[in-house]
C-alpha cells in the first residue's frame, strides 16, 4: 500500500512572485499535522516523495520528523508534468511510500490507475490535504484506491 497526498492549503498565488516558492498557510500547516498519525497509522514510512514546490515539501514534514525520514523531490510530482512518468512512480516505488503531489496532477493519475483496472473504493476527494491509499497487488499493479477526505476542511 502507498499513499498519494494533494498539498496542503498554501497562501495566495498573488502573495508570492515564484509560485515554486508558495508556503502552506496557517490552516495548511495544520493540515500537515494533522495527516500525520492516520497516515503512521495506515502504514506510511517507506519514503516521503515531493514535488519539489515548497508547499508539497512542507505538507510532508511534519510526517518526516515524526517518521525521522527526509522529504526526497521528485520533479515527476511537480504541476504540469506528463502522466505517464507520475504513473511510473507509483509503480515503482516500496509500499509505505507517501507521495504529495499537485490537484492538476492527482486527479489524473487516478484516472489513468482506472484506465489500467484500479476500482475506486468510495467516492474521490480532491481537496488539498485529501489522501489515496492504493493498495497493489504481487506484480505491483495498483487494484483498489480509497480517498480520505482533508483531515481539516
Amino acid at each position: 500500500m502507498l499513499f498519494v497526498v494533494r498539498h496542503a492549503k498554501a497562501g495566495s498565488r498573488l502573495d508570492t512572485g515564484d509560485d515554486t516558492q508558495r508556503p502552506l498557510s496557517r490552516n495548511g500547516w495544520a493540515q500537515a499535522h494533522a495527516l500525520v498519525e492516520p497516515l503512521v497509522q495506515s502504514g506510511a514510512g517507506a519514503l516521503l516523495l515531493a514535488s519539489p514546490y515548497a508547499r508539497c515539501r512542507q505538507t510532508l514534514e511534519p510526517l518526516a520528523a515524526r517518521l525521522d525520514l527526509q522529504v526526497v523531490t521528485d520533479d515527476r510530482l511537480a504541476e504540469g508534468q506528463q502522466l505517464i512518468p507520475m504513473l511510473e512512480l507509483i509503480f515503482a516505488v516500496p509500499d509505505g511510500a507517501v507521495l504529495c503531489s499537485h490537484g492538476d496532477m492527482i486527479p489524473d493519475a487516478m484516472a489513468g490507475l482506472q484506465r489500467r483496472g484500479c476500482r475506486f473504493i468510495g467516492e474521490p476527494n480532491w481537496k488539498k490535504a485529501s489522501v489515496w491509499m492504493l493498495h497493489r497487488n504481487g506484480t505491483g499493479d495498483v487494484t483498489t484506491a480509497k480517498c480520505w477526505p482533508p483531515p481539516i476542511d
